[in-house]
């Protein structure tokens, strides 16, 4: 029998050759239409959006048998109202991100004039994970097409039925010279990986990152890496008993039960002050039941995408469990049920660093709390710790706020809500450190899809020539003059 090394080589290498043709064909195409004019990116953003739209009932179908049971709201409200939005936005802006922009020129080059001309990478890859696989596949194509560039897509295996039907739906609206997808396994990604593109963004983990970035490197490959990380949710302090502190604990819950908290930034993690413990809990269930009534049977909630990250999850809360920590039921009542991968909400008090659950990103249900005495405390707590993706904090109070702002580094802040800074489409997205690099959406992601080309146009009264040899006594006297 083969050795698992051997059958995985066996399998990469089985895909290089239809990868590499997909590749060949648009970078082909890419040198052959260098600097796609406006109408044409226009019409390619535009058939993005009908594809979406035309299909809408389908996607949100195939998506919810990917999980299991995927919310059909959710998948409505967090990724096809989204992407209609990043398309709308590119084709709003598009002309204005295609101008060549000025800039100043020194009093000792004037009157030659400068500009930056945003061009076309070419061949752009785009790897998509498995939790947002709509959404976390057209935003980047969105800035990828509105740049000029042809795109090919890796979908994520874990989401089989959502990949099937978008690369269906992309080999009907794009020729395979503009945009293709494919399918596979990790031996599929790892080979996408090492593929010369122009451009590589991947979203993902962090770990997988590493071996992305490493792929890349042979090719001198440039790329965004959308990571994750555990992102903290901190309530100020003195708020217990009023209505921020309720809202507070709202916009926390539901931005961590959204697809069950299988978000890359979900609220990992509360930072509460010390004593205020019961009143989240209490609140926190009551948050629970008002949206999710009768937890066990709700449509509303989505379920565990696997077996693995169930079983992941649910060790989790055993370890925290056996270590110290209070594990404590916000749906009282509602059983976890592995038959369908449901996992109720659940908090942990009482936990320490050493847990699983508070070194590695949940991704889950599952709502890590912390206290803390000053605000101080709470600022390095999160300083002392890898650069969050994402980081929520709650206060009415401006100078704490922008405090906060400023001593503390994430690769985005929602204030008093969660989750909100990703629909920003004017807000670049990304991480910082562990949590990744580079940004995308809006003109930022227009702009990491392009070459920014820096232009200086002579002017013909330029006195450049005066600065030549032989350097004589002129060069001397006119170096000493722009060198004061």
């Amino acid at each position: 029998m083969s050795h698992p090394e051997t059958v995985a080589e066996r399998l990469a290498a089985s895909n290089v050759e239809p990868l590499a043709a997909r590749f060949a064909l648009l970078q082909r195409a890419a040198r052959g239409d260098p600097n796609p004019q406006h109408a044409l990116r226009e019409r390619r953003l535009l058939a993005l959006d009908r594809m979406l739209r035309d299909s809408a009932v389908a996607i949100v179908e195939a998506v919810s048998r990917d999980f299991g049971h995927r919310s059909p709201a959710e998948t409505r409200l967090l990724e096809l109202f989204p992407s209609y939005e990043a398309i709308r936005h590119a084709r709003r802006h598009l002309r204005r991100w295609m101008r060549p922009q000025r800039r100043a020129v020194s009093l000792w080059f004037q009157p030659g004039r400068a500009e930056v001309r945003y061009q076309p990478l070419g061949a752009v890859g785009i790897i998509v994970p498995w939790n947002y696989p709509v959404l976390l596949a057209i935003a980047p194509l969105a800035a990828a097409l509105a740049a000029g560039n042809r795109a090919l897509l890796k979908m994520s295996e874990m989401s089989p039925n959502t990949a099937a039907l978008f690369a269906t739906l992309v080999a009907r609206t794009f020729a395979a010279d503009e945009v293709s997808v494919v399918e596979g396994d990790a031996s599929v990604a790892q080979a996408f990986s090492r593929l010369p593109f122009d451009h590589l963004l991947f979203t993902g983990s962090t770990a997988v990152g590493h071996q992305v970035m490493r792929a890349a490197a042979d090719n001198l490959t440039p790329v965004t890496l959308e990571l994750g990380g555990k992102s903290p949710a901190i309530i100020g302090p003195g708020l217990a008993g009023s209505k921020d502190f309720a809202r507070a604990v709202e916009r926390i819950l539901i931005g961590k039960c959204m697809n069950a908290g299988q978000t890359c930034i979900a609220p990992d993690y509360v930072l509460l002050p010390a004593g205020d413990e019961q009143a989240f809990i209490e609140r926190a269930r009551a948050v629970v039941a008002s949206a999710y009534p009768r937890l066990a049977t709700n449509g509303d909630y989505s379920t565990i995408i696997d077996a693995r990250h169930y079983a992941r999850l649910c060790a989790y809360v055993d370890e925290a469990r056996a270590s110290g920590a209070e594990i404590v039921e916000l749906a009282p009542g509602a059983a976890a049920d592995p038959a369908i991968r449901r996992l109720p909400p659940l908090a942990l008090l009482k936990v320490n660093d050493q847990q699983a659950v508070m070194q590695e990103e949940i991704f889950g249900p599952l709502l890590p709390i912390r206290t803390y005495r000053h605000l101080d405390d709470a600022i390095a707590f999160v300083s002392s710790r890898p650069r969050p993706l994402a980081l929520y904090y709650f206060d009415s109070d401006s100078e704490r706020i922008e405090r906060v702002l400023d001593e503390t580094l994430a690769g985005g802040v929602t204030i008093n809500d969660t989750i909100l800074h990703i629909a920003q489409d004017d807000l670049p997205f990304g991480g910082v450190g562990p949590s990744g690099m580079g940004r995308y959406h809006g003109f930022e992601g227009f702009e990491t899809f392009s070459a920014k080309k820096g232009v200086f146009r002579q002017s013909r009264l330029s006195a450049i020539g005066l600065f030549k040899p032989p350097y004589g006594r002129l060069f001397r006297l006119l170096t000493r003059i722009i060198m004061r």
